[in-house]
Order: C-alpha cells, then sequence, then structure tokens
C-alpha cells in the first residue's frame, strides 16, 4: 500500500505509526545516533497508551485548552488550522481546543471561538480532520463566560482601567448574567441573577454545542467549569448566593452542571468520552474546596464523565495560590485514588519532562495537560522522549529534525 494519498485537493502523508508514538529503534538508527540503545523496559507510563472509553491515547502529553483571542462571530479561522495542527504534527496525545461559547453572550470575548449555530461546524471539522491525519485526539472545550463575559482580548490587557468590553468592541455588556448578581471585581462588568427560563435556554445549549461538536468530529468533549466561568459560578458558594434549587446547599450548586452532563451523554454515541474541568479550590476560606470536588467527581462518574481535568482558582480575586511546579497536581491525585473508575489529569506548572515523567509514573494522575510549556515549545513531546532516552516516532516531514545522541552525517 502507498503510504502517500494522491487526492490533489488534499494530499498528505500518511504518518504510521503516528508521530508521538514509541518505537523500538532499529539497529540502524542506533548506529547512526538516533538511539542509544533499546527503549526503556518497562516504557514510561508518560508514553504508554491510554484507554479513555472507544479512544486509545497514544501518549500521555496532552494540550491544555487556551484562549487565542482570533476569531470573529465564532468562526474557526486558519489560525487556529495552523496552532492546533502544529501540536497535533509534532505527536500530543490529545489536542483540546480553546474554551468554544455554547451562546454568543457565553462567550469570554467578543474574539472568542464559538459553537452556538451550525455555521461553526465546517470551520471546526476542518481543524479536527487535520489532526486526525497524525493520530491525534481532537477534543473540543465548551463554555460559558458567564460574569466574566464581554472582557476585553489578552492584547488589550494592562491598556485600559477595566476589563469590559463595549459595545462597539463587539461585547454585550448589557447582557452578562450568572447565578447571583456577583461581580467578579470592579474591573468587570456587573451581571444579572439568572431567571430558571435564563438556566434552562443556558443548558440547552450546552447540549446543542456538545452536539455540534460531535458533529464536527470531535473525539472528545470537555465542559469547561473551572476559572470563575459560569458552571463554576454555580458551584462555588462564593459566586452563588441563590435560595431556589440551584443555590444553597451543594447538591443544588452541582445541580445544573450534573443536568448538563446527563443531558450531554444521552445524545454523545456511548463511544465518545467526556470530560470536565474544574476548579478544584477556590483558594479563598468558605469557597469550594477539594472535598467538594471529590465528592463532585463521584456524581460525574455516575452521570457518565469520564476525565476529570483539575485545575483551580479563578473565582474570586481573594484567592490565595501556592504556585509552585504541579502545585494542583494534589487535586488529580485526590480524583483518581478517591474516586475509582474516573480518570484523573493535571495541569499547571508543569514544564520539565522529569516532572511531566513523574506526575503519570507515581500514579497521581492519567494525563498531564500542558499550557503556556507547548506554546513555549510545539515540539515538547519530541524533547521529553529525547531527555527520557525513548524512541519516538517523529512526523514523516520532520524526521531530519530528530535529535542524535551522538553526532553523524545522517
Amino acid at each position: 500500500m502507498s503510504s502517500f494519498v494522491s487526492d490533489p485537493r488534499d494530499f498528505y502523508q500518511v504518518q504510521n505509526p503516528p508521530p508521538g508514538t514509541a518505537i523500538e529503534p532499529t539497529e540502524l538508527e542506533i548506529s547512526q545516533g538516533f538511539a542509544k540503545g533499546p527503549n526503556p523496559d518497562p516504557l514510561p507510563k508518560l508514553f504508554q497508551p491510554l484507554k479513555v472509553r472507544g479512544l486509545l491515547a497514544k501518549n500521555r502529553i496532552w494540550l491544555s485548552p487556551m484562549c487565542m483571542y482570533s476569531a470573529q462571530d465564532g468562526f474557526a479561522t486558519d489560525f487556529h488550522l495552523s496552532h492546533y495542527s502544529q501540536f497535533a504534527m509534532r505527536g500530543a496525545g490529545l489536542v483540546m481546543v480553546e474554551a468554544t461559547g455554547v451562546l454568543p453572550e457565553g462567550r469570554i470575548s467578543p474574539n472568542c471561538l464559538g459553537i452556538w449555530k451550525d455555521d461553526h461546524i465546517d470551520g471546526l471539522r476542518r481543524i479536527v480532520n487535520h489532526m486526525h491525519k497524525y493520530g491525534t485526539i481532537a477534543a473540543i472545550q465548551i463554555g460559558h463566560g458567564g460574569r466574566k463575559g464581554s472582557t476585553i482580548p489578552l492584547q488589550l490587557y494592562g491598556t485600559r482601567d477595566s476589563m469590559r468590553s463595549t459595545v462597539e468592541e463587539g461585547g454585550w455588556p448589557d447582557n452578562v448574567y450568572g447565578p447571583s448578581a456577583i461581580a467578579y471585581d470592579d474591573l468587570h462588568n456587573m451581571p444579572k441573577e439568572m431567571t430558571i427560563d435564563q438556566i434552562d435556554i443556558v443548558r440547552q445549549a450546552f447540549i446543542d454545542g456538545a452536539r455540534r461538536a460531535d458533529q464536527a468530529g470531535f473525539d472528545v468533549i470537555e465542559i469547561h467549569s473551572a476559572h470563575g466561568y459560569l458552571m463554576f459560578e454555580f458551584l462555588s458558594p462564593l459566586s452563588n448566593h441563590r435560595t431556589d434549587n440551584y443555590g444553597g446547599s451543594f447538591e443544588n450548586r452541582t445541580r445544573l452542571l450534573l443536568e448538563i452532563v446527563r443531558g450531554i451523554r444521552e445524545i454523545l454515541p456511548q463511544n465518545k468520552p467526556l470530560f470536565v474541568r474544574i476548579s478544584s479550590t477556590d483558594w479563598v476560606e468558605g469557597g469550594w474546596t477539594g472535598d467538594d470536588t471529590v465528592n463532585l467527581s463521584k456524581l460525574l462518574l455516575d452521570a457518565g464523565v469520564d476525565f476529570i481535568n483539575c485545575s483551580s482558582a479563578g473565582n474570586d480575586p481573594r484567592q490565595k495560590i501556592p504556585l509552585s511546579p504541579g502545585y494542583q497536581v494534589q487535586f488529580a491525585e485526590r480524583v483518581k485514588k478517591e474516586v475509582p473508575g474516573m480518570l484523573s489529569g493535571a495541569v499547571g506548572l508543569i514544564t520539565t519532562s522529569e516532572l511531566a515523567g513523574k506526575v503519570v509514573e507515581n500514579g497521581s494522575a492519567d494525563a498531564v495537560f500542558l499550557g503556556r510549556e507547548f506554546l513555549r515549545n510545539p515540539s515538547y513531546v519530541y524533547s521529553a522522549a529525547h531527555e527520557m532516552g525513548i524512541n519516538i516516532k517523529w512526523n514523516n516531514q520532520y524526521e531530519r529534525g530528530r535529535q542524535k545522541t551522538k553526532y553523524s552525517f545522517v
């Protein structure tokens, strides 16, 4: 069988095995300096496959969702195609597309991606199809900005006295809402307290967004319930002061997220995983805690969630975050150990291959999500493998750039 697909409208090289897959080096590769010898036995878990429902990730190094502020009216562009494809080409096991708004007012900024109408599907499908050519799991995070919506994009941070985006800039300052009329801080918009009708609309928008993501071909859908956006605003007692069935008790504050999960699980194919990203703690006294995260994870498992992506903070400016390498790993470890059957991912200041490998090898998490480090080094998977003495498949086109353990002319 030819290693090339000869359709001139979409010519590409078949990658077999996909880049980022651990493979035993040949004697020739060892002699030419591409490897010191056979791969370690047993193979470090960071480069072992991971089964998630009906999927098999080729490794455990995954791209974290990061807003790119590069869309208009929610549409994906050539930027998004090139941005996400670079990580797929360079071997990431899973690539998570940034927070994508399920409603126009659910975007964080006017320049965020959207999935609130069927017209968005084709642009997203183009990205998915290209990532699949490299054997990468294509994932998308769907969300709603809540009281932190209608804010300025990253490139405008520090250029004005507030974070608020105006109508003239495409913002919606009069249509910002949350569980309660409590602003994040003085720099953000004052939200209106949501009515039950609005809650119903948001619930259905998440379900419809997941359906569109499925139609676009995404392998994984992740619900954004972290960093002070709408779903987490309902979870935390700091931002949710409601007195109806969606506020007050733990059961009530978790109600909307669980309703959304059940609704999405009903329309997704049974072999397609569902993830939830959560702020595992507010880092504020009286707020959401690690114990809450464990208890919610048990309910999410029963509702059909496969994987908890454990982040933290972002919901209250009083937060006191003990920043250090791997500072959030503890939360992934608790979920993994205290919620049997639930997979967990660690994220946050995981930069070195040593730390990434240790987190997975010790059983603290099933996979690591990298964000800023991938932006600094899109070839992180290749670099990590080289540092750990593991031979992996490079994408065919970049083979000449593969690192060597000794000098040769090949």
